[in-house]
């Protein structure tokens, strides 16, 4: 299963607007997951992710908390960012713990403890650039147990969902004159030496995800495409996309890289591939990209079925 794409919670959306049910659910059984400047609290030095309980919680102001979803216990989780706090006020809060970016650990998180702290993450990103009415521009504040903000102004009142942005991830295959199949990969300058990924972009508006794949792999490496087929998807909350992946048959094969949007693309063999390292280790040689993502996921799928 996909890394970020396996939530365990129940996000009790039927229930949730209700505000004496969502009062009942920061109980002393509820669990809370702490978000600061986009990191997440995890327990010292592990991949685990910290909960904190009401009772630690409970002096804080709780208005902007979110919901994220009910336990098998029927218990509430909890999402609170906790970017603003004084460190006076929060030192004592994490005292063995400490903020990470979730992907610094990746696939050491549990895949459904990294759903919940993805989720917790996007929605508190979410609420932190949405934090005025785009319509009106008057400050907007937070509503439905965080799953929506309202403009406070009495005229407008517009309200705002949380929103994902559809990016589409590709490996387009083809079977070359030598008999030999063959994947386009490419690489973005500011990745780790010798990092080399699936193609990816996002969706333009007016445009089947069909057309985004084909138009970005025409855009970034100069080939033409066809017979695309989806495969899997993936939460992407870092800070609000979702990965469409897709596989597609190149109908062309001379590479032309817009170096805009990549510093280099090449086809590689399946037993190009065998000789890749991984996306952390040092040193210059070829490496495939992390194994919590999609991208890494779709590369690997194509590799072992030939």
């Amino acid at each position: 299963m996909l890394h970020y794409s396996n939530m365990p919670l129940d996000r009790g959306s039927n229930f949730r607007k209700d505000p004496s049910w969502l009062k009942a659910q920061m109980s002393a059984q509820s669990k809370w997951v702490l978000v600061k400047n986009n990191q997440t609290l995890f327990i010292k030095d592990t991949p685990k992710v910290s909960y904190l309980t009401y009772q630690q919680v409970a002096h804080l102001d709780l208005t902007s908390a979110i919901f994220v979803g009910l336990n098998n216990a029927k218990h509430g989780v909890f999402a609170l960012d906790v970017s603003d706090l004084d460190e006076s006020v929060l030192s004592p809060l994490i005292e063995g713990a400490q903020f990470f970016d979730i992907r610094q650990y990746g696939p050491q998180v549990t895949i459904k403890y990294a759903s919940i702290a993805a989720l917790a993450r996007g929605l508190c990103y979410w609420h932190a650039t949405h934090r005025f009415c785009g319509r009106c521009g008057s400050k907007n504040r937070s509503v439905e147990a965080g799953h929506s903000r309202i403009c406070e102004n009495e005229n407008c009142k517009h309200p705002t969902f949380p929103r994902t942005d559809p990016a589409v991830i590709m490996v387009v295959t083809k079977v070359f004159a030598d008999g030999v199949e063959r994947c386009l990969l490419g690489r973005q300058a500011a990745w780790p030496t010798g990092m080399y990924s699936s193609l990816a972009g996002f969706v333009d508006p007016g445009e089947t995800l069909e057309q985004a794949v084909a138009r970005e792999v025409k855009e970034e490496a100069g080939i033409e495409v066809d017979n695309v087929r989806y495969v899997a998807s993936q939460p992407w909350p870092f800070p609000s996309s979702i990965m469409l992946g897709f596989f597609a048959q190149a109908t062309s094969e001379q590479i032309n890289v817009d170096k805009e949007e990549l510093d280099d693309a090449k086809w590689f063999s399946r037993e190009d591939l065998e000789q890749f390292g991984n996306w952390h280790e040092e040193g210059e040689h070829l490496k495939l990209p992390r194994t919590d993502s999609i991208s890494r996921y779709l590369i690997e799928h194509w590799r072992t079925n030939p």
